[in-house]
């Protein structure tokens, strides 16, 4: 998910790593010891270690230098980590046929690119707004759908004044086409053309008629005819939440997606058609699905077929998010397409596309799709026509977002094996398999040179606390082809819980998670309860704080019953909602040593108070009563801390409280970051500093980095 229950200090200007262990731990270096010295034992492994790390002269299995599970050098630096960061933002095609994405640079400040694909596989792809500008709205917090493109013209969000522009891609500077409010105090995100009255339609979310944590939302039209930039026009009104306005190819009806308070849109949703008058207004409204009390369902990503036909996805009956359609003269829902998987994610961000149309010589009677079952994802090309589905052999196997051009598609996802990348896919004359398909951009494009180090995710499935209910996780053990561990030695286990809830963690190449296993670190990514389907979304309702952490330390017990991983040093670390998972395993149980939380929450009731519209009910769905939330705050249980990291505020006052008592504990606050890492500079050093704190801890042995420590209270003098 987008990290939905951390964000409530948004405002602030920085981001906070706080490091903390637990009190019983023993120091392999004892705490009189000094960073100083610290520093000078690290150095004389380092150049050992340096010799034998050459990827173009590994040594054979049998010459594997023997040295301790965590000690072993790798050319998957911290470095090689951060510059490897880049992310997707959404995709579209333009015009021409190619592609415009957007993709976020950490070793720009995290900026947001608008992109389009070059006219050729061996020219670079080109920038298409300049560097003052960068594509990322603020709506919801989570932004998404930042920008839509129509032929050669792109209309987009500007992160720094939240304003409109549109632009002719290539020859035109970006020109705004919404007020400047002063402030960003209006924001517009998942915006569509409606090419009949030349106008745009967004979801427009406005801070100046309500208080900062409760705007206004509408869907508004804006004229792509007017001479002056004026206020947009309200289209839609009266409840708390809208996405996807998107109209039919005829230019006679707008679907929609609403929800109100206190459901989250994967709780409880509406799907809506409004028909058009002559001036363009709404005349006459009617609610598709998601009306009728007796069905529960979540209607999302309603899309117009090339014929006018209304397709969407909804997880009515079966508790999965499956393809219906909607039959207008007989207004039924008609389902298209039956599994138990999902064809959609929750809809933590605007403009998820999960499925597109394919058409030939005027047939638009397929569907392509991407789906997701037992924690891979699939592609496949569905005839609704007939009912007839084929999956097609890609590559990846952790989908995202796809579009559809004619006879190719476009899609964004990794594997094991290959990182996050936009894969363009060549279709049969038929348009029924793929004949070709070619990597356009990658997030890591020499990621492929360190293959030989990197770990296979095991799919791995273990108990929980409740009977008969398993979770799952992706369990990665320590790989290097220079290195090995003696056989009476057990790795160290890093745990990741997501940053959920309702998001879900996949096997796409993380070259984070390799630069631990490549070191000799054991590492698992939990899929916890709330992290796939309603059933299993829903077990968490009512229980945050609990299922996720049960499971997660359900999780860690069985690697260690199973004989994968040393049960002395068990390090958990997470971000966003991942880190109030993270800290209330450390201070609830006592199944980790050490952990990492990362621009986490340790008050529940503080959250709740200061978080922003959309999840402003969330807290309350998963925690419960006051009680509850006086419980399972770690800010109330000091006396049981173990480690953390969060807000700023709530970084200061826990640091605070673990150097009075005596623990171990170093917080880092970062100037100029929100909600998450963006920038390459401290990404690299949060992964640096996790690493030798954790080393120093509970490791048993050196890292081989030269990383200098940051100083840890209570342990360096």
């Amino acid at each position: 998910m987008a990290a939905a229950v951390s964000t409530a200090l948004w405002a602030t200007r920085y981001s906070a790593l706080l490091l903390a262990s637990s009190a019983h731990l023993r120091f392999p270096f004892g705490p009189a010891r000094t960073r100083q010295h610290l520093i000078r034992r690290f150095r004389p492994f380092t150049a050992m270690a340096a010799a034998s790390t050459s990827t173009s002269s590994l040594p054979d299995a049998a010459e594997k230098v023997t040295s301790p599970y965590g000690s072993w050098k790798s050319p998957i630096t911290a470095d090689v980590v951060s510059s490897s960061g880049k992310k997707l933002g959404g995709l579209a095609v333009a015009g021409d046929g190619r592609l415009v994405w957007i993709e976020t640079r950490p070793d720009e400040g995290g900026r947001a690119v608008l992109v389009k694909e070059s006219a050729s596989m061996e020219e670079k792809p080109m920038d298409i707004i300049p560097p003052e500008f960068a594509s990322r709205t603020l709506a919801q917090e989570y932004g998404g759908g930042d920008f839509a493109v129509l032929d050669d013209t792109v209309i987009f969000s500007n992160y720094k004044d939240q304003r409109l522009y549109k632009l002719t891609i290539g020859s035109s500077a970006p020109i705004p086409i919404t007020p400047d409010y002063g402030e960003t105090l209006v924001c517009f995100a998942d915006g569509s053309y409606d090419p009949h009255f030349n106008r745009y339609l967004t979801v427009m979310e406005d801070h100046r008629k309500g208080s900062l944590n409760n705007p206004s939302t509408i869907i508004a039209s804006i004229d792509l005819n007017a001479i002056n930039i004026d206020e947009p026009k309200e289209l839609v009104i009266g409840n708390d939440f809208y996405a996807y306005p998107r109209v039919d190819p005829n230019g006679k009806r707008m679907a929609w997606i609403e929800w109100s308070h206190p459901n989250m849109p994967w709780d409880k949703a509406e799907l809506w058609v409004g028909y058009f008058s002559e001036n363009g207004d709404l005349s006459n409204r009617i609610c598709v699905a998601g009306g009728d009390p007796s069905i529960v369902e979540s209607p999302t990503e309603p899309k117009w077929s090339p014929k006018g036909e209304l397709f969407f996805v909804t997880d009515r009956g079966s508790g999965f998010w499956n393809l219906y359609k909607w039959d207008e003269k007989k207004n039924e829902v008609v389902a298209i397409y039956s599994l138990d998987a999902e064809f959609t994610k929750p809809l933590w961000v605007f403009g998820i596309s999960s499925y597109d149309f394919v058409w030939k010589d005027g047939d638009s009677s397929k569907i392509i799709c991407t789906y997701r079952q037992n924690g891979s994802s699939y592609l496949g090309i569905l005839d609704y026509g007939t009912n007839w589905f084929s999956l097609l052999d890609i590559h990846l196997t952790d989908i995202g977002n796809l579009v559809s051009c004619g006879s190719c598609l476009y899609v964004e996802g990794a594997s094991a094996a290959h990182p996050l990348s936009i894969v363009k896919v060549t279709l049969d004359v038929n348009q029924s398999n793929a004949t070709k398909s070619s990597v356009l951009w990658s997030s890591s494009p020499d990621a492929t040179k360190y293959d030989s180090y990197f770990s296979s995710p095991e799919v791995i499935e273990f108990p929980t606390e409740h009977p008969g209910q398993n979770a799952y996780a992706y369990f990665y053990p320590p790989s290097s082809p220079a290195y090995k561990a003696s056989v009476d030695e057990k790795p160290p286990l890093l745990l990741q819980s997501h940053g959920g809830p309702t998001s879900e963690t996949s096997s796409g190449l993380d070259l984070k998670i390799q630069y631990w296993t490549s070191r000799g670190w054991a590492f698992v990514d939990v899929n916890y309860g709330g992290s796939y389907g309603r059933a299993y979304r829903e077990r968490l309702l009512g229980q945050w704080g609990i299922v996720d952490v049960n499971d997660c330390c359900s999780c860690a017990k069985f690697l260690v019953e199973s004989g994968k991983v040393d049960g002395e040093r068990l390090c958990v670390t997470g971000g966003s909602a991942g880190g109030y998972t993270t800290l209330a395993s450390l201070v609830f149980k006592e199944t980790f040593k050490a952990g990492a939380s990362l621009y986490g929450v340790a008050d529940l009731s503080l959250l709740r108070a200061e978080t922003h519209k959309f999840e402003s009910h969330y807290v309350d769905n998963l925690v419960g009563d006051e009680k509850a939330y006086l419980e399972r705050s770690p800010i109330n249980h000091v006396d049981k801390f173990n480690c953390p990291v969060v807000p700023p505020d709530q970084a200061r006052t826990i640091h605070k409280a673990l150097k009075d008592k005596g623990l171990p504990v170093a917080l880092v606050e970062y100037e100029g970051e929100q909600h998450g890492f963006r920038k390459a500079e401290n990404i690299k050093f949060t992964l640096e500093q996790e690493m030798v704190f954790f080393a120093r801890l509970v490791g048993h042995f050196e890292v081989a980095d030269p990383i200098i420590p940051i100083k840890i209270d209570n342990f360096d003098n």
